[in-house]
């Protein structure tokens, strides 16, 4: 029987073009090995490099693979397309890389919708910057199971990648150029962020964000992301490394980030965030924030060289408290004098109902640390933390109505306008250093701390 394309198709997304089905017992039957071979581009109806579009042939090949729950091999070469659906199970995967999907404009690119099982791997996607009404390359949507890997993301227009509703993961991928965030999860059911590296972003490296808050688990390791931009402008919600907005439990560790315009890693009313034994550089605003609605935030072990402020717990009138500040290194933190308010300069700040425990703080053109905004301190304990080369090691607030705070066992060193010191509503240091007089305050308790 002549074979014409469709048929050659056929055989080759069973067989060759899919991985070989086990051979069947007895004799060898003729040309089976020519049966099995993988087809050729154009057997699949596809030409590396063509400037027409190409989509057709290509969601057929991905429908045919999906309904016999086999994967689709694409040979190498550039081919492009405007929308793709993804289908239940689809499993597309490019020759390392060498296999590329140039979007040629559309309404979306790839797209799936309860469309559990993806699969998608070892390709690159190209936006080349057309506009689309979807909000990323690749987006995602109720998909469960889903697995994105080796990926490389470039030159959207939007986002790079969004997941909504989904739980699977992203690993060893690369988004950059993006106009928006990297990567946007957007209400997980379960999602692992892996080994990626996200570069020269518009907005946000990568976003983990709730509809409204409430638990998220998402885990966000290991990640290199850099060069983060502000371009929609805002006084923090752009220009972070990873942001993390009203999701609850989520873990992010061991991410090397740098050269972002504001945050490294931003919690915004994300309660019990985890931030630890991450390397952050060079970042325009607070290094590691958790602000507003929260309620626990553990922020450790992670390393911070040039920021306006290395840590931030904060809000306490908007209900942010509960934290653990403990074993970091916050070191070269400076101040924005281009700002009219909003200067900094401090290794770390917090307010309510946390532990700063084991830090080492140097080189902090305003404070070390600093207790408390106006009233809004509540139990807090600074034991056993290295402040050097501080104009104040320590700032407390004197306000009226704030509450009890214990400094004990500090060591400071070369602070160069008091070592422990109150502060008005400003910020401003006034009174004695506390560190070589008694207090008055007793809601104060001071002992033990070393000023050289």
């Amino acid at each position: 029987m002549p074979l014409d394309r469709r048929s050659v198709l056929s055989a080759g997304l069973g067989a060759g073009l899919l991985a070989a089905a086990p051979a069947q017992a007895g004799p060898r039957r003729p040309h089976a090995a020519a049966a099995s071979a993988a087809p050729s581009p154009a057997d699949l109806g596809l030409e590396p490099g063509a400037e027409r579009d190409q989509t057709a042939a290509l969601q057929t090949a991905i429908d045919e693979a999906a309904n016999r729950r086999q994967p689709l091999l694409l040979p190498p070469g550039r081919f492009r397309a405007r929308t793709l659906v993804l289908r239940p199970g689809t499993r597309l995967i490019g020759a390392a890389q060498t296999t590329t999907l140039q979007f040629a404009g559309d309404a979306a690119f790839l797209t799936g919708e309860s469309a559990d099982n993806i699969l998608l791997q070892d390709l690159v996607l190209d936006g080349v910057y057309k506009k689309l009404d979807a909000d990323a390359l690749v987006s995602l949507k109720t998909s469960r199971g889903i697995a994105l890997r080796g990926l490389r993301v470039v030159n959207s227009a939007a986002n790079g990648i969004t997941l909504q509703g989904c739980a699977g993961s992203v690993s060893d991928c690369t988004v950059s150029g993006a106009m928006q965030a990297g990567l946007h999860s957007q209400d997980s059911t379960g999602l692992d962020i892996l080994h990626n590296e996200i570069v020269d972003c518009a907005n946000n490296g990568i976003q983990v964000w709730r509809t409204a808050a409430g638990e998220d688990g998402s885990l966000v390791a290991n990640n290199r992301i850099a060069r983060i931009r502000a371009d929609s402008g805002g006084t923090g919600e752009n220009g972070n490394g990873i942001n993390v907005f009203r999701a609850g439990g989520v873990l992010v560790t061991g991410n090397r980030i740098a050269d972002c315009a504001y945050s490294a890693i931003r919690g915004n009313a994300a309660s019990n965030i985890q931030m630890v034994a991450n390397s952050c550089a060079r970042l325009g605003e607070v290094a590691l924030y958790a602000e507003f609605g929260f309620e626990g935030a553990l922020i450790a072990n992670n390393l911070v060289d040039a920021a306006a402020t290395g840590v931030s717990v904060t809000n306490f009138n908007d209900g942010g408290r509960l934290a653990i500040v403990q074993g970091n290194l916050l070191r070269n933190l400076f101040r924005r004098e281009q700002e009219p308010e909003d200067k900094r300069g401090v290794g770390i700040s917090v307010e309510a109902d946390t532990v700063v425990s084991g830090n080492v703080i140097e080189t902090a053109p305003t404070a070390g640390l600093v207790i408390g905004s106006g009233v809004y301190v509540r139990e807090v304990m600074a034991t056993g933390n290295l402040i050097r080369k501080a104009r104040v090691g320590i700032l407390v607030s004197a306000e009226a109505g704030a509450r009890a705070c214990l400094i004990a066992n500090n060591m400071i060193a070369g602070a160069a306008d008091g070592s422990i010191r109150t502060m008005d509503a400003s910020g401003q240091p006034v009174g004695p250093d506390l560190a070589r007089a008694d207090s008055s305050d007793k809601r104060l308790s001071l002992s033990g701390n070393l000023a050289v």
